[in-house]
């Protein structure tokens, strides 16, 4: 996109736009055509000539390429007389589809890994390169995914709900892609999941949205002014948002207290063991072992599982954090930056200086890449 251009609002707009042609009749995977024309369109001429209106126009000219790519003789009545009540360029309907839009890329036909890409690439504006990546598969084999998941939803409307779950999956990965600042999407997702939260009465609704309140507080403590990473024990606490926390705490004991744990629910309550300790030294890393324990039996996901070796180093000592570490497969994302920072706490500088050079080969981003590099440099010269 232009560097003249509000990103952020085109992005913005997607969903709603996307939404509206689906409404008025247009298949699903059709309809996706036609609005990234629209918005290749818009990156063409906005810049110079923006519209005032920029929901109406997408609109206008997504429904236009629907109609261009749709017309054929066998069905030229029907869409002429579709195309007559075609609304002029102005305001758009300020009805927010969105939260619809995301069942219906829940649909009960998808499996939840296709409904989760779907989302992220038609509704929340990630490209398939971003979603193979988190999904750790070639690019390619996520665009036949995708493109799977849009025929089997066209044809669909937007009446028939989704999988509650799968949509809370998906909002889930949304937030942690805008929290991990590719993407600004966490504001979004916390704001879909207010929706969700209004109209659907479930405690792990309520327990992603605190979950996403809990570490959308810390956001502005995560990075130094050079845009390095600050690991959580060192941020500094003074600038995290203590309404967010509040309310997100609130929220969380609501949910617990219906006593319907779920996976959403645990991760906050871990979260806001954190956010209530008002120095690193004072955090209940005991409780914390035991909430992980808890997302281990609900989940029994192995990154769950290195979360719990590094908690339980802090909690009871290093060794028998690098005890639990062993128990798991070395393969796993930051399996190595863990055992590095146990080694170090361990007092081993020079295995961990070896461990966070190898982490740093291996870090997913050059954000993550750069502080474990920091981190070696850190040791051997402390060597």
């Amino acid at each position: 996109m232009s560097a003249t251009l509000d990103e952020a609002l085109l992005r913005g707009l997607i969903p709603g736009v996307l939404a509206v042609l689906v409404r008025r009749g247009a298949d699903f995977a059709a309809a996706e055509d036609a609005v990234q024309e629209a918005l290749l369109e818009a990156v063409r001429t906005w810049p110079e000539d923006p519209p005032r209106e920029p929901r109406g126009w997408l609109v206008a000219v997504a429904w236009r390429r629907f109609l261009d790519a749709t017309r054929s003789e066998a069905a030229r009545r029907r869409r002429e007389e579709r195309a007559e009540e075609e609304p002029e360029q102005g305001p758009a309907s300020d009805a927010d589809d969105t939260l619809q839009l995301y069942f219906l890329c829940a649909h009960p036909s998808l499996t939840p890994s296709s409904a989760v890409a779907l989302t992220l690439r038609a509704v929340g504006g990630l490209t398939t390169r971003q979603i193979a990546a988190a999904y750790l598969v070639p690019e390619a084999t996520m665009a036949q995914r995708i493109s799977r998941a849009k025929r089997t939803v066209s044809g669909s409307r937007l009446d028939r709900p989704g999988d509650v779950a799968t949509v809370l999956r998906v909002l889930y990965l949304v937030f942690n892609e805008g929290y991990s600042g590719e993407l600004d999407l966490a504001a979004e997702a916390i704001r879909l999941t207010r929706q969700v939260a209004a109209t659907v009465d479930h405690p792990e609704v309520a327990g992603l949205l605190a979950l996403m309140l809990l570490h959308h507080a810390r956001r502005d403590s995560r990075t130094a002014p050079d845009g390095s990473l600050v690991p959580l024990a060192e941020q500094d606490r003074g600038r995290w948002d203590t309404r967010a926390i509040a309310e997100g705490v609130g929220i969380l004991q609501a949910a617990l207290a219906r006593d319907r744990l779920g996976e959403f629910q645990a991760q906050a309550a871990v979260a806001a063991l954190h956010a209530d300790a008002q120095r690193a030294q004072e955090t209940d890393w005991v409780q914390i072992v035991e909430w992980y324990d808890e997302l281990a039996r609900l989940t029994d996901n192995p990154v769950v599982r290195l979360n719990r070796a590094v908690a339980v180093g802090e909690a009871d000592g290093p060794q028998a954090g690098l005890k639990a570490l062993a128990e798991l497969d070395a393969s796993l994302p930051r399996h190595t930056a863990a055992a590095a920072h146990l080694h170090e706490r361990a007092g081993d500088l020079a295995t961990a200086a070896e461990l966070y050079a190898e982490a740093a080969h291996k870090a997913p981003n050059l954000a993550e890449r750069d502080h474990l590099t920091r981190q070696a440099a850190r040791l051997n010269a402390a060597s």
